[in-house]
Order: C-alpha cells, then sequence, then structure tokens
C-alpha cells in the first residue's frame, strides 16, 4: 500500500435584451439602469449579473477586486453616459502613480479586460449607446502552456497502478481508481475531493459513469454526468473492499485530505520514471482535455465535460490547439 503523506427605458428596443438576460423568475432591476445611472449602481447590477449566470467564485472575485479600484477612479456617482474612451486609457496609469502599485503584464491584461468585460455589458444590453471600452487595446499577456503527459506514459502510469493493487504482499487499488478518474475525466482536485461514493455509478458495470454535483446554485452549469470506461468497475469494487467495507453511499469516495491524493499521483509518476512533469491533478486534466479533443470530442461538448463557463473556455481552448498543434 502506498504510504500517505501526512440593465434600460421600456421604449428602448433594447430592453427585450435585457429581459432575455434575466431568469422568468428573476426580479427587475429597480430602477432600471440607464445611461444616467451612477458607476456604482452599474457595478451593483454587473455583480447581480455576474452570480445570475453562475461566473466562477475566482471570476467573480477578480472583477469585483477590479471594478472597486474601476470606480475609485472614475468615482462612485458618475454618471455612465459620462465615461470616455480617454478617461478609461487613463485607468492603469492612475493606478500606478496614485497608489504607488506595478502590475505584471498578466495583471494589466486582466483589467483591460475587466473594463472591456464590463462596459461591453452596459453597451450591449442597452445602457449606454457606444462603449468606451471598445477602442482600448488589449495587452496580450499569457501563461505558459502547461506540460501534458505523453500517451506512452499514460499507459504507464495506468500499468504501474495496475501492478500496485495486484501486489501480492500489499495491494493498494487507491492509485489506478485515482489515476482512472482523472485521466478519463479531467475533474479538478476540489471536485475529486468532495466526490461521495454514490457518485460512482457502475450499476451498468460496461459503462459506469461519474456524477459531478454541485450544492451552490450559481454553479449548477457544472453538474455534469461524465461516462467511464469498464476497467472503472472492478477498480471501484476491489476499493471499496479495501477502504470502505463497510460505507453509507455519502460517505467520501476518498476519506483523506486532497494533499495525500497529490502524494498519491507525484508517488506514482516517480514510480513510473516519469521526469519531465510533476503528475498531479492539473497535469492530468490538461492531459485528459487534449487527449479527448485529439480524439475528435466536439468543442462544446468538451467546454462542457471540463465544466468551463464560454468565457474560461476561450482560453483553455487556445491553449488546447497549441497543444494539439491545430
Amino acid at each position: 500500500m502506498m504510504a500517505e503523506k501526512k440593465q434600460p427605458q421600456a421604449e428602448n428596443p433594447q430592453l427585450d435584451v435585457v429581459r432575455a438576460e434575466q431568469p422568468s423568475d428573476a426580479p427587475v432591476l429597480e430602477p432600471p439602469l440607464r445611461a444616467h445611472s451612477t458607476v456604482q449602481e452599474a457595478v451593483g447590477a454587473f455583480e447581480e449579473y455576474m452570480l445570475r449566470k453562475g461566473f466562477s467564485e475566482n471570476t467573480i472575485r477578480a472583477f469585483r477586486n477590479d471594478l472597486r479600484f474601476v470606480a475609485d477612479y472614475l468615482g462612485r456617482e458618475m454618471k455612465l453616459y459620462q465615461v470616455s474612451t480617454v478617461t478609461l486609457e487613463n485607468f492603469l496609469p492612475w493606478l500606478e502613480e496614485s497608489r504607488g502599485l506595478t502590475f505584471s503584464a498578466k495583471t494589466q491584461a486582466r483589467r483591460i479586460t475587466t473594463l472591456k468585460v464590463f462596459f461591453g455589458w452596459l453597451h450591449g444590453v442597452g445602457v449606454i449607446g457606444n462603449d468606451p471600452a471598445e477602442p482600448i487595446v488589449h495587452i496580450q499577456a499569457r501563461t505558459p502552456l502547461p506540460v501534458i503527459v505523453r500517451d506512452s506514459d499514460v499507459r504507464t502510469l495506468l500499468l504501474k497502478a495496475q501492478d500496485i493493487s495486484r501486489n501480492r504482499q500489499e495491494p493498494d487499488a487507491r492509485p489506478y481508481l485515482l489515476v482512472s478518474l482523472l485521466v478519463q475525466t479531467g475533474i479538478k482536485k476540489a471536485e475529486c475531493a468532495r466526490l461521495s461514493i454514490e457518485d460512482l455509478d457502475i450499476s451498468q458495470p460496461q459503462a459506469p459513469v461519474l456524477n459531478v454535483r454541485y450544492r451552490e446554485e450559481r454553479y449548477r452549469h457544472k453538474n455534469r454526468l461524465l461516462g467511464l470506461t469498464a476497467t472503472v468497475a472492478p477498480a471501484f469494487q476491489q476499493y471499496l473492499a479495501q477502504y470502505a467495507p463497510q460505507y453509507s453511499p455519502q460517505d467520501l469516495l476518498f476519506d483523506c485530505t486532497p494533499r495525500n491524493l497529490e502524494y498519491v499521483l507525484e508517488d506514482l509518476g516517480e514510480l513510473a520514471g516519469i521526469r519531465y512533469v510533476q503528475i498531479g491533478f492539473e497535469t492530468l486534466r490538461w492531459t485528459c482535455a487534449v487527449r479527448d479533443f485529439r480524439n475528435g470530442m466536439p468543442e462544446e461538448q468538451l467546454r462542457q465535460k471540463l465544466g468551463l463557463s464560454k468565457i474560461s473556455w476561450r482560453e483553455t481552448s487556445a491553449k488546447i490547439y497549441e497543444l494539439t498543434g491545430r
């Protein structure tokens, strides 16, 4: 066993756009946003929009933080119609000069993205007639391409994990089950850590499924059923016999810390002789995505499989294209 280490006027034709953006049971903003609304009012309405659309917690936090600076710069009582492109172009220099802050290219790019998304949204729903952020030149700042596991090494990982599960003296089914799930589904570490035993359904052994579920309503777009290969069923049965001979379906599938699961993956990578990348959740997530894309999975299906919003998918898909040479 591997050791554990411890929104406009009614006469405005754009009003229908605003209504379409809201669920039928959602309250209409009172008073509705207009060009004479303040920056502060618009920021509040945008936060409600992000929650309604199910933006990720990290995305909401980043936009909220950036928009706080934007509101400080413009003045919270400034009317939306008063905001010009020239004014917005001076936003980043203002931050540096008045706050004494310096930023990486990535942070500057994100703050320009915030301006473009926020004012683009206001223009798109008809609150303002022109988008003052549209002419601003976007700073290109990208994180390095991730390193993925070669197909031959994926096979080696699985074989080594299988050997561990069949070890006569000290069999351990966890590495094989864990790496199989990650290579086949590309789920995140946090998603894996909160899986319950009932989330892995082997009632049809030849076509098991993994149910990734979120309790929070704003993350409902991330809920998904992911198909698995038949090899998972016996591995799951062996795992339960070893780790949870007496269990409740609601019990955690992996009843240990996420860090311990990282150790299992790291140890397995070392055992497989993989030196060019450290085996972990993020590496296997990217590996799964690239393998699926190479195998012809449609982009929309892959986006949903990974539980990504359409905004997040833009950067992810660009990297997948590069990694696959397309």
